[in-house]
């Protein structure tokens, strides 16, 4: 049997997904800006960047850890049972400060200050709807392809809702705590202002709820710890365990 990932290499995988994905965030606004005056332009190819990261990291990472790279994500892991809680204490600091560290890295490439608080505004009830309905959305599309036993299409079909939402909402699809901080932290095109990050947070929470409760009203609820919420890939090891042995495909 193949031995699982330590904790450490998986926390390292979690850290520096977010800190890659954060950085390719707030950097593709910073260039996308720099290059149009056009926010449509700029948003298209702030989407088209952070999507393609996504899926990429999805890929790559996903055997090591999961790729969660959202708080989320890892707690809806640990909620059906997937992640046991040492697993998630660890996971989400690394995914706060991997955030943040994307952050400043995408500031240094562009000669900006580390960590500067957002201006942006993003306010009001159809833009935190629109967070919520995202963030729920995020958690059906990712489940209910490992659910119904198609894990390999995550990084593909992950990414495209992403992308879908970001083009779609009014909120731009922030979807993930770790990475709205780290946009908070940064005043340019891809960042939002402290209070309104507050409250995006509450609204990604409220989604994540009611994509969990969409994922148990669609596909039942999980009976066993096989059922993984997102992002572990079709050949990602996992830990022995005699109740429940790994399956011969992904469920």
């Amino acid at each position: 049997m193949t031995r699982p990932p330590s904790l450490r290499r998986r926390v390292a995988a979690e850290a520096l997904g977010t800190a890659l994905l954060a950085a390719v965030i707030i950097g593709s606004g910073i260039h996308a800006s720099r290059l149009s005056a056009d926010v449509g332009v700029a948003l298209l190819v702030n989407v088209l960047a952070s999507a393609t990261a996504l899926g990429l990291l999805l890929g790559v990472l996903g055997p090591v850890s999961g790729a969660h790279l959202n708080p989320l994500i890892t707690l809806a892991a640990w909620w059906t049972g997937d992640a046991p809680r040492r697993d998630v204490a660890a996971y989400l600091p690394a995914q706060l400060l991997g955030g943040l560290s994307g952050a400043a890295l995408a500031h240094a490439m562009y000669g900006l200050p580390p960590l500067t608080p957002g201006t942006h505004a993003r306010w009001g009830p159809g833009v935190w709807l629109a967070e919520a309905v995202a963030t729920a959305g995020l958690l059906l599309v990712a489940s209910g392809l490992v659910r119904s036993g198609r894990a390999r299409l995550v990084p593909v079909a992950v990414p495209a809702w992403i992308g879908a939402a970001i083009l779609c909402t009014p909120s731009n699809s922030f979807a993930n705590p770790a990475l709205t901080t780290a946009r908070s932290l940064s005043d340019t095109f891809a960042g939002i202002a402290p209070a309104s990050a507050l409250l995006y947070l509450a609204a990604q929470l409220l989604g994540a709820t009611a994509g969990l409760a969409a994922v148990a009203l669609v596909f039942g609820r999980a009976t066993t710890r096989r059922t993984v919420v997102v992002t572990r890939s079709a050949t990602a090891p996992r830990h022995p365990d005699p109740e429940h042995p790994a399956p011969a495909h992904p469920a």
